[in-house]
């Protein structure tokens, strides 16, 4: 089997426990994902399956939209509702929507971000997280993301008891985006400890909510012999134009032989070259030659 799985990760479990899930259950090893989850956000995680493991870095490229909720008025150490509170300030006077929207509709374009310390970020071989639970902190990787729409889905809820104030969002954002630090930025703009609450990925590599399945879902199409649930490689490569190719074509191609734009008969910069109804491959033009990008299969 070969194409993309947009699964439904369910909160708890890890990005990686799907993936071993999925080994188990499609009785094979060659499985990947695109784009770790966290085990408390639920929602779309495309999984690769077979020579479809070529194609992560493209589902990558897409974009990523997710709804969930901002506490302000007391922050945690993983910026999130799952560690310890680290500081906590009574919001008596409650902030108004207008306020906040504007916050929100400042932090829309590029961003300056800084990995949270309970991240699977890398530094010097090791793994943030590794870093935080040994009480460690190290200079982090400042990284550029890019925020295309962030606002507000709800009303802003003023807890009176808990001197807190919540509100749902949607934000769509480039790869590489915490959002967990955006909850944690929109407290910092307005002077106040936040958290984020709750989230869900609605949307990771070009497949929405409501067209992931989840693992249970997988085991009984499986067993009635349904694999309408993979999704072939076209998918996630529909930005290039496709180009169809002959049978002499093909039997050069899979050799990796550079083409003339004639023989394209495109004048795109990136191609997908196609055999069968199936995209075998991306050509990328060169000094006027289209020469191999990323070969997917040479069957």
């Amino acid at each position: 089997m070969d194409g993309i799985i947009p699964l439904y990760k369910e909160r708890g479990m890890t990005s990686h426990d799907c993936v071993n899930h999925l080994r188990k259950i499609l009785h094979m090893k060659k499985v990947g994902h695109s784009g770790t989850l966290d085990p408390n956000v639920d929602g779309v995680l495309p999984i690769c399956i077979g020579s479809a493991t070529k194609v992560v870095d493209y589902l990558m490229t897409h974009r990523k939209v997710y709804r969930g909720s901002v506490t302000l008025g007391f922050a945690t150490e993983t910026e999130d509702l799952d560690g310890q509170e680290v500081d906590r300030v009574a919001i008596d006077q409650p902030i108004a929507a207008s306020t906040i929207d504007a916050v929100m509709a400042a932090m829309v374009g590029e961003l300056k971000q800084i990995p949270p310390m309970y991240s699977a970020v890398k530094v010097n071989g090791r793994k943030l997280y590794e870093y935080a639970r040994a009480g460690q902190t190290v200079e982090r990787p400042v990284r550029t993301v890019t925020i295309s729409e962030f606002k507000r889905t709800s009303d802003v809820v003023f807890d009176e008891q808990d001197k807190t104030q919540r509100f749902d969002f949607e934000v769509v954002c480039s790869k590489g985006t915490y959002v967990r630090t955006l909850a944690v930025e929109v407290g910092v703009k307005l002077g106040l400890p936040a958290v984020m609450s709750s989230l869900t990925r609605v949307e990771s590599g070009g497949f929405k909510l409501d067209e992931t399945v989840s693992l249970e879902t997988i085991r009984q199409r499986l067993a009635d012999d349904d694999t309408g649930f993979i999704f072939p490689i076209d998918r996630v490569l529909s930005q290039y134009p496709t180009v169809a190719m002959s049978d002499e074509q093909w039997a050069v191609v899979k050799n990796g032989v550079w083409l003339l734009p004639d023989e394209v008969a495109s004048t795109a910069p990136i191609v997908a070259l196609s055999f069968q109804k199936q995209i075998k491959c991306l050509y990328q033009r060169v000094n006027n030659r289209y020469k191999p990008l990323k070969m997917f299969s040479t069957k």
